[in-house]
């Protein structure tokens, strides 16, 4: 990931909306900050959220709490609790899918 011309910025998270997303399960609430080719976002997963789709698009992700479960379509499953992340590259060969049965908070970077 390259970040370009992107002056220092503050982001006040509790300041910006926040857009609805069902999933096939469930909702994600996303506050978002963009820039060029940079998205970052805090999402809010309610509790029963399962995502309806398989995502290739690199991202970094931090688990601030609860719990997620992401999935990789060749059946490896990773089990993320607080504090934990994880890191993909843009990739068509490799989706993951999230899931979460008591809801969690994210910060990606994508």
């Amino acid at each position: 990931m390259k970040i370009r011309d992107l002056p220092f910025t503050v982001t006040n998270w509790d300041a910006l909306p926040s857009t609805e997303h069902r999933g096939e399960t469930g909702t994600s609430f996303w506050r978002t900050f963009e820039a060029g080719d940079l998205r970052v976002r805090i999402v809010d997963y309610s509790s029963g959220y399962r995502a309806d789709h398989w995502c290739g698009r690199g991202h970094v992700l931090l688990l601030l709490t609860g719990e997620l479960l992401v999935k990789l379509k060749d059946g490896r499953e990773f089990q993320l609790e607080p504090g934990m992340s994880f890191q993909a590259a843009d990739d068509e060969a490799n989706p993951h899918l999230g899931s979460s049965i008591k809801g969690a908070r994210v910060f990606i970077v994508d």
